[in-house]
């Protein structure tokens, strides 16, 4: 099943479904029953983007057209904002990214999924190749609109010393997934995958990773928090890979959620798959409710109950957001979830 052939032929039989164990809680098949047209030419500017002001260059990939290739040459330093936008009602297109971070250079990758549209059905895929002590912070916020939906898979080729960071920020869509898949060779390579999803309505945001460890002495970090109020569904599925022979691995991931109604629904499915001995591999999940005795504080404090609960839920998610490194990028992420939350910034 692939929801690139899905598009390129209109077949909507080849879109993943609830019988594909991967996509179980992110059924495509059983919710379009037939694939839009393919999307027109965009004909006309784009609005100011999310990291508008972040200093940067800016690469646009409208409706499926654009660039396809983006290369760091070996010790360069860049920022690139990476926008993919969706321009056409009920329309449908699939873009492919390949990104190149030379040996010892470095990239902040600030991505974005953008939308004027409804009823669209959209998918990117974006191969990336970390040269030796490489360095990639790959910040991505998913702006998809309520009615689209939309899918991303980053393919991630670390090699020795290489570091990747992401921080992935979701309201989600009527189907969304966001893929990440890191080949990390060990060798002194770091990785660290982070999320949030801030989800109302009938939202939907599905935050899928795989890390495969293939060799000795790599270390992989990953936290994602979510909150899921009204009839929202959040999924995560985390999986940690540790190779034969990948000795003194150490991998850790905590996904931790908040339900803010008894109509809303979590989906958690952390894995570690261990076929090696000398590792120290860890992973948590909770999904629970707010603090009723800080929100209680709060309100002794004079603070109304929806002020509180927007202060305590962006608390609870910030511990995320603090780990971005890129200050401009930190500064964006954070007033985006001020604004999803209701709280001045």
């Amino acid at each position: 099943m692939s929801v690139a052939r899905a598009i390129e032929t209109r077949d909507a039989a080849l879109l993943p479904s609830r019988r594909d164990e991967d996509w179980r809680w992110t059924d495509l098949r059983g919710l379009i029953r037939a694939v839009p047209p393919a999307s027109p030419v965009h004909d006309g500017g784009l609005p100011v983007g999310p990291f508008a002001g972040v200093e940067g260059d800016e690469i646009a990939i409208v409706n499926g057209r654009g660039p396809d290739l983006l290369t760091v040459a070996a010790g360069e330093t860049r920022i690139a904002a990476l926008r993919f936008y969706s321009g056409a009602q009920a329309g449908a297109h699939f873009s492919r990214m390949a990104i190149t971070v030379g040996e010892g250079a470095s990239l902040t990758l600030l991505e974005t999924y953008e939308t004027a549209a409804a009823d669209y059905l959209v998918g990117a895929e974006i191969d990336i190749s970390l040269g030796q002590g490489a360095r990639l912070e790959r910040i991505v916020i998913a702006a998809d609109g309520a009615e689209g939906a939309s899918t991303s898979m980053a393919l991630v080729i670390m090699a020795p010393e290489a570091r990747f960071a992401q921080t992935l920020l979701t309201h989600g869509a009527r189907r969304q997934r966001l893929e990440t898949r890191v080949d990390h060779p060990g060798a002194g390579a770091h990785a660290r995958l982070d999320g949030v999803y801030l989800l109302s309505d009938k939202r939907h945001a599905d935050l899928t990773t795989v890390v495969t460890h293939a060799g000795v002495g790599g270390d992989t970090d990953q936290l994602t928090k979510g909150v899921a109020a009204d009839q929202a569904r959040g999924v995560f599925q985390g999986r940690i890979v540790v190779s034969p022979g990948a000795d003194k691995t150490d991998a850790k991931m905590g996904h931790h959620a908040l339900i803010l109604s008894d109509r809303a629904e979590i989906d958690a499915k952390p894995e570690l798959e261990i076929w090696a001995d000398d590792v120290s591999c860890s992973h948590g999940n909770t999904v629970g409710a707010l603090d009723e005795e800080a929100l209680f504080y709060a309100r002794q404090r004079g603070i109304p109950e929806a002020e509180a609960r927007a202060m305590l839920t962006g608390a609870f998610v910030g511990e995320v957001v603090d780990r971005i490194a890129h200050d401009g990028a930190r500064a964006v992420a954070q007033a985006w979830v001020a604004r999803k939350l209701g709280v001045a910034s």
